[in-house]
């Protein structure tokens, strides 16, 4: 049995972050993101790792070939010999062009769009607290935690990002309408792409992505 991949998609603030760390727990396999592979590979100074390097310190945006390549040496570490989830990658479908070719003929990908309009998630967006130790998402409109602003999962301090504002969240929900969403029909041309309410409450989504993993076969 080949390994099980995923990649969420969906408008900020839609919920992958959160679906991500559920899933995570569910099937024992890692998430990993764009950011932190990036920091990953400049630390362990990998040749991606340093033109990455390079690229960031001289204020310039780090290519699709750099980014490609910084996946592919991350997903041949042994904590995703199951499978993994990626957050944040493949941003446009050059990429995903090329994660394609990083597959093996007996992976499964699940390719999950969690839909939700923008005009529902500007408050979610606005509200939102994170966990700066583990990564848990809280918000003030409808997850409050049970001590203000600390976590209750692991009792670190909870933040407020920086581009949670209205004004980039907006610029954000463009960006994703232009880069991400062609994403979705390439996926549906291959025949992986699912799509589920992320307007539901938290655990009815997981436990649908859960049935869609669960019932799919090798990608196609």
């Amino acid at each position: 049995m080949g390994r099980k991949i995923l990649i969420f998609l969906g408008n900020p603030g839609a919920g992958k972050g959160t679906q991500s760390r559920a899933i995570m727990r569910q099937l024992g396999i890692p998430q990993i993101s764009t950011g932190d592979m990036l920091r990953d590979a400049v630390a362990r100074g990998t040749s991606y790792g340093k033109e990455a390097k390079e690229k960031m310190d001289a204020g310039d945006l780090v290519s699709d070939e750099i980014v490609n390549g910084i996946v592919a040496e991350r997903i041949l570490q042994e904590d995703c010999a199951k499978g993994f989830i990626l957050d944040g990658y493949p941003r446009n479908v050059h990429q995903a062009e090329t994660f394609n070719k990083l597959l093996n003929s007996d992976d499964q990908l699940f390719v999950i769009e969690i839909s939700a309009a923008a005009a529902n998630l500007v408050d979610r967006l606005v509200g939102r607290l994170m966990c700066s130790g583990c990564g848990d998402i809280y918000n003030i409109y409808s997850r409050i935690p049970q001590k203000e602003k600390l976590c209750d999962r692991c009792g670190r301090q909870l933040v407020h990002r920086s581009d949670d504002r209205e004004d980039l969240i907006q610029e954000r929900f463009k960006t994703y309408d232009g880069e991400t969403f062609p994403l979705v029909t390439f996926y549906q041309g291959q025949g992986v792409y699912h799509q589920v309410n992320g307007m539901r409450p938290i655990g009815d989504v997981t436990k649908e992505i859960l049935a869609i993993v669960d019932g799919v076969g090798v990608r196609g």
